[in-house]
């Protein structure tokens, strides 16, 4: 696989990979573990780790912190994926009985729930994969590079300095390729590097087939999913044209009025940010006292710098929040806080 990773920028993070290899050279009890809500690259790039350290003899867990949308449950591995809200005693021995626990597509603990003191005091080697932006200090190796179009371009990144691409198999290689394709949005992002096709050539080499992988994640939607967005857009959208804004506000209602799981709002965002003349697209959506706002740009607006204000982050075009309260206090909150940055988003 020589040739693959053709620049330094692109082997950038992998410094600590001689004391992976160490850490690999011997059977081993791992737990992966990724966010809550788990999108298509948490849970493409865990399965895709999964498969990799199976086939090298390891033995592994996956973790979820919450449930996952049923667009993403076809892939191989998914019988291994213990939800943690339904079987906390279970998911806490994975995490205490681990020798390696690898904490995929988050950088700070937060991020897993009520399994965050577990992993922190967890007796096993933490070792964080992931490409979002200031990463808190708490694994004890990481392979982090915020350029990366996603963790499931980290994980092959990692695979391949390990010289160990033998080990993809086809299960692997089909894992990968979704979380790098539903996170670069079908490699229309900027983060679609040359780097980023090449590995997609090799995975496709290894089996991994981009017509099935594409249907099964976004042409197999619930109908309950398909009303609930087309009850979003014609009826939770406003549209900000002096500010070149458009945001989405769905209340907890209207998720137990169409049966919508955690994950199942995955993309829909990206409408907002899709009309003509909007750079900036965001979603609020409530559950309890707490309210998620997801972030998604364009142009010179950074949805990073927005959620900040929040005590969020993420990426420079893609980012996210929460705020304590109801979801009209946040939508009152966010539109102040775009009239004061009106000069970023109109320029």
């Amino acid at each position: 696989m020589e040739g693959i990773l053709s620049t330094k920028q692109e082997l950038t993070g992998m410094e600590h990979i001689s004391t992976l290899k160490e850490w690999l050279d011997s059977p081993k009890r791992i737990a992966i573990t990724t966010h809550q809500r788990p999108d298509g690259d948490a849970i493409g790039s865990s399965l895709g780790l999964y498969h990799f350290l199976k086939a090298c003899g390891h033995k592994v867990k996956i973790v979820a912190p919450t449930d996952y949308g049923e667009n993403l449950k076809w892939l191989p591995g998914k019988e291994d994926i213990i939800i943690g809200p339904d079987d906390p005693d279970m998911a806490n021995w994975a995490f205490e009985s681990a020798d390696l626990i690898f904490c995929l597509d988050f950088n700070a603990l937060n991020r897993i729930n009520e399994f965050e003191d577990t992993v922190r005091y967890a007796d096993g080697k933490k070792i964080m994969v992931d490409h979002h932006l200031e990463p808190d200090p708490f694994s004890d190796v990481d392979f982090w590079d915020h350029t990366a179009s996603s963790t499931a371009e980290m994980v092959f990144r990692m695979i391949v300095s390990l010289d160990a691409t033998d080990k993809i198999s086809k299960d692997a290689a089909e894992a990968i390729y979704m979380g790098v394709m539903t996170d670069t949005g079908s490699f229309r992002f900027t983060t679609t590097t040359p780097g980023v096709h090449r590995m997609i050539a090799v995975l496709m080499e290894k089996g991994a087939d981009s017509n099935k992988i594409h249907d099964r994640v976004f042409g197999n939607s619930t109908e309950n999913r398909l009303r609930f967005f087309g009850h979003c857009l014609s009826n939770c959208l406003f549209i900000l044209p002096e500010l070149k804004t458009a945001y989405l506000k769905v209340d907890k209602s209207v998720f137990k009025e169409f049966y919508i799981k955690p994950g199942e709002t995955e993309g829909l965002v990206n409408y907002a940010l899709g009309i003509k003349g909007v750079n900036l697209g965001i979603l609020l959506t409530s559950q309890d006292d707490i309210v998620k706002l997801s972030f998604r740009s364009r142009e010179e607006v950074s949805a990073s710098e927005l959620a900040k204000t929040f005590g969020g982050g993420g990426h420079f075009y893609a980012a996210g929040a929460r705020i304590q309260g109801n979801l009209d206090e946040a939508e009152s909150q966010l539109l102040a806080l775009l009239e004061e940055r009106k000069e970023m988003l109109t320029k």
